[in-house]
């Protein structure tokens, strides 16, 4: 993460899934209030949203791991080197931990929605456990660094805690449609606000911030309440988008359904009348 790409690739994933969140939870919002109260299992097509999920979690997980510990300088899969008597690249190491318990969450969502011994929620606590992990190896990731550095990956923390208690919630208060935009919405400002760490930290256009300068944490901080407005902006838009756009195409679904309908049972009066006549 020593550069701006180092932090715009887990941004983005971090953006796309908060998205990706935000759409599939809407979806099941929409079905759930849509169906009959006797009819609340799910169909297959959500399931395989959540195979999707959760391969997609283990697969990007296991490609951060693998590109931490192998890269050019990086420990090989060394914790200690015995020569020189010190860690090695502990930094790796602790990019390698976060992954890991993502890549565990992604397998808990398989594992819960494939087999129905596996109790209710286990997908919820393995996601909180993985931003709790996050968390709380950045809360001791930038020690003894400059001040705005810091600082801009303290602001961090924010989501990712807030992000691991309403996560946990879910444990406890399932197809909560406001607990689980405010997961998405938590995932959108990460991946925003990596995106402004590696702005403020390796600016591409050559500026570079005075990183000791408190007028540069004063305007970083009310950077991420406009992130914080910008992605509940997000959220509440994408959520809009695809409630209405379900609505309009199940309204249509529904007339078909409600035509399918009544052929049907006027070819199985018909049959009733053909049988009727038969007999006598």
């Amino acid at each position: 993460m020593a550069n701006f790409g180092g932090h715009a690739i887990p941004g983005t994933f971090f953006l796309l899934y908060g998205f990706w969140l935000t759409v599939k939870h809407v979806l099941q919002h929409y079905w759930r209030t849509s169906q009959p109260k006797g009819r609340q299992v799910m169909p297959p097509f959500f399931k395989r949203m959540d195979y999707a999920e959760g391969g997609v979690k283990i697969f990007a997980s296991f490609v951060g791991i693998m590109v931490e510990q192998f890269v050019v300088d990086g420990p090989h899969a060394r914790l200690y080197d015995r020569e020189n008597t010190s860690w090695v690249k502990l930094m790796n190491w602790q990019h390698s931990t976060m992954y890991l318990f993502f890549g565990i969450s992604g397998m808990a969502l398989i594992a819960s929605t494939a087999v129905r011994a596996v109790p209710l929620g286990v997908d919820r606590l393995a996601l909180s456990f993985a931003l709790f992990i996050e968390g709380f190896l950045f809360m001791y990731h930038v020690h003894g660094r400059q001040p705005l550095d810091a600082h801009i990956h303290t602001l961090l923390l924010f989501a990712v805690f807030a992000g691991s208690a309403g996560t946990m919630l879910e444990v406890f208060i399932r197809n909560n449609l406001i607990l689980e935009l405010f997961r998405a919405d938590m995932f959108i400002l990460q991946g925003s606000w990596f995106y402004q760490i590696g702005v403020v930290l390796y600016p591409l256009t050559g500026d570079k911030w005075d990183l000791n300068q408190h007028d540069n944490m004063m305007f970083v901080t009310m950077c991420f309440a406009w992130h914080l407005a910008l992605s509940l902006f997000l959220v509440s838009c994408t959520a809009f988008l695809v409630w209405f756009t379900t609505t309009r195409f199940s309204e249509k679904g529904r007339d078909i359904e409600i035509g399918m309908r009544i052929a049907s049972s006027k070819t199985s009066s018909q049959k009733a009348l053909l049988e009727e006549s038969d007999e006598e």
